[in-house]
């Protein structure tokens, strides 16, 4: 049952914020772009969490060991190995616990307004961990960012999927993944400057400082971005859905050709939903879309069990055990999350054209291959560290890391987001993108929280389990796995055998942008709302524009400031309507 609150907070009005300026490609790119910082700050979070295992201050901080650089190259800190997995992974917990709850407000609330709920939180929890006196204190804003971190990881690929052209969707996607990557990047860089800081304990509070920044900026711009038109035309604003749509896709023409045909599409595909609820139980996805749901889950599973964060956690870390001071581990550290920021490139040119299988493929063969030499180099480097020292194996280690870093950047990085995003029809997706997200997480808490102890037990030859994983998730893709590419979002579903609408293009008594032209001409316009919703708002403008060519490219409510709101059932405004309509007869 939904909760209550999240019921009385749906929204009745919608409100277009963004500038005239931005319609068209920058209204869609710069949506997409102010969406990402929410994938920048937990790439953030991972850097900085990964550079603190072996910032010296941190530790005597945190786990109240005195160390010095040549005690931590030598693995001689004294610090159990389960307090830094309970630190990496407590907020895997809580993300499992925020990526269910924003399937409700992804539903109710709408996109926007729940990447907003998740940068709130996630400034709450940079400013506490900022502050923390000691290790409890920043276990619990760790948690405080799992929320967050669980609520944006869910809403902002959906978001991305629901704005994005058909033929530019794994595109978006990508470019998701290459803000993430960047902020890994960043705070990779940073954590590597703020090592060098002579200015005495405190000096690993400083990137906390830039994470609430960054919350602070994805928090106000969540206010100018546009809502998705899936969401509006779903919850009854379907004027509103229709003008989202063109100022996303068409510079705001509302009479281009695809513009409709999306736009009926995504109607239909609602009304064919609808005869069977409104809204879909969560049963439905191991019932209905059982199919879906595994490859949702399984690849999201797999792109933890491939490795990733078992790297990027422990990567400067991994690199002291390869040989390399401090200082040298956190600079190589940098270098190689350079490689993970570029290799999105690839998934940004070709995840569209070439399509989201061949890329897994390809990806899981290139994973194993790369693991594989690192786990040989480092059971060599641990048996003959001199011997191994004079031919490079430690810059050897890099260069497969960065290797490896690269190919799952183009691939299993953003191809697992985009399939959960997809995958799903429109009443379900929110649940579905959540339940494929708590795989996610439950499977990164529990990488996080085994890779220490495993690591200090079997050191290279954990790479090797890793390498197993890899061939096993290219198993699954081949035989599992569906290619989605090149569909939109409610043609996907008769990949899967589903019933889907016939499409129409706006004719006779069914033009609404005759009807969107007309209310603009008259000074006013209507929204209206689903039959589930029992009110509906009709804006009124005291300055009406008569120039019905003109008024064509305003946007719903744009002028805010100067409108005054009133309330009338669904059937008076029906009933409005119709008026209306035999007036101008």
């Amino acid at each position: 049952m939904v909760p209550a609150i999240i019921q009385a907070m749906r929204p009745a009005t919608y409100t277009v914020r963004y500038s005239r300026r931005w319609v068209g490609n920058p209204l869609l790119y710069i949506s997409g772009a102010l969406a990402s910082l929410g994938d920048m700050l937990f790439g953030f979070s991972q850097g900085v969490t990964a550079a603190y295992q072996v910032q010296p201050t941190f530790i005597h901080r945190m786990y109240g060991k005195s160390v010095t650089g040549e005690e931590i190259e030598m693995h001689e800190t004294g610090v159990h190995p389960l307090l830094p997995a309970i630190l990496v992974a407590s907020l895997n917990v809580s993300a499992m616990i925020g990526a269910l709850g924003s399937a409700y407000l992804s539903d109710y609330l709408g996109r926007r307004v729940s990447i907003r709920i998740g940068a709130f939180i996630y400034l709450v929890a940079s400013l506490i961990q900022m502050c923390a006196p000691g290790f409890t204190v920043l276990l619990i804003g760790r948690v405080i960012q799992g929320f967050g971190t669980g609520i944006l990881s869910t809403a902002v690929p959906i978001f991305q999927c629901e704005i994005a052209p058909s033929h530019r969707r794994g595109m978006f996607i990508s470019l998701e993944s290459f803000w993430m990557n960047g902020g890994y990047c960043l705070s990779s860089w940073v954590g590597y400057a703020f090592y060098f800081d002579n200015r005495g304990e405190d000096s690993w509070r400083g990137p906390y400082g830039i994470q609430g920044v960054i919350s602070l900026i994805l928090f106000i711009a969540s206010f100018y971005i546009s809502e998705t038109p899936r969401f509006l035309i779903q919850n009854g604003f379907k004027t509103e859905g229709l003008w989202t749509l063109a100022d996303l896709h068409a510079a705001g023409d509302v009479t281009d050709e695809s513009v409709n045909k999306t736009y009926y599409e995504i109607l239909d595909t609602i009304e064919l939903e609808e005869r069977n609820g409104v809204t879909a139980p969560w049963r439905d996805l191991f019932k209905e879309y059982t199919h879906r749901t595994i490859i949702g889950w399984t690849a999201q599973m797999f792109a933890q069990l491939n490795g990733i964060n078992a790297i990027l956690h422990f990567l400067p870390e991994g690199l002291t055990h390869a040989g390399f001071s401090v200082p040298h581990a956190l600079f190589y550290s940098g270098v190689c999350s350079v490689f993970y920021l570029i290799g999105t490139i690839p998934g940004i040119l070709y995840i569209d054209k070439l399509g989201r299988r061949p890329f897994l493929l390809v990806g899981s063969a290139a994973l194993a291959v790369s693991l594989t030499v690192v786990g040989i180099l480092k059971l060599y480097l641990e048996r003959w560290p001199e011997e191994l020292s004079t031919i490079g194996a430690a810059h050897g280690v890099v260069a497969c890391m960065s290797v490896y870093l690269f190919v799952f950047a183009s691939t299993w990085g953003p191809i697992p987001w985009l399939l959960s995003a997809e995958l799903f029809p429109l009443k379900v997706r929110a649940k579905g993108m959540a339940i494929t997200t708590v795989s996610d997480w439950l499977f990164e808490f529990i990488v996080a929280f085994v890779t220490p102890p495993l690591f200090e037990i079997m050191r290279g030859a954990y790479y090797f389990i890793l390498v197993s994983f890899c061939v096993l998730s290219g198993i699954v893709v081949f035989f599992v796995f569906v290619e989605t590419s090149s569909q939109t979002l409610e043609e996907i579903g008769g990949v899967f055998g589903d019933e889907t609408a016939p499409p129409r293009v706006l004719d006779g008594d069914e033009d609404l942008v005759a009807n969107v032209r007309r209310r603009r001409a008259k000074g006013h316009s209507t929204l209206s709302m689903s039959s589930q919703i029992t009110t509906m708002t009709v804006a009124t403008n005291p300055n009406p524009n008569p120039n019905p060519a003109a008024s064509q490219f305003l946007s719903p409510h744009h002028d805010s400031a100067a409108t005054s709101q009133v309330t009338l059932t669904s059937a008076a405004g029906e009933k409005e309507e119709k008026e209306e309509e035999e007036k101008d007869v």
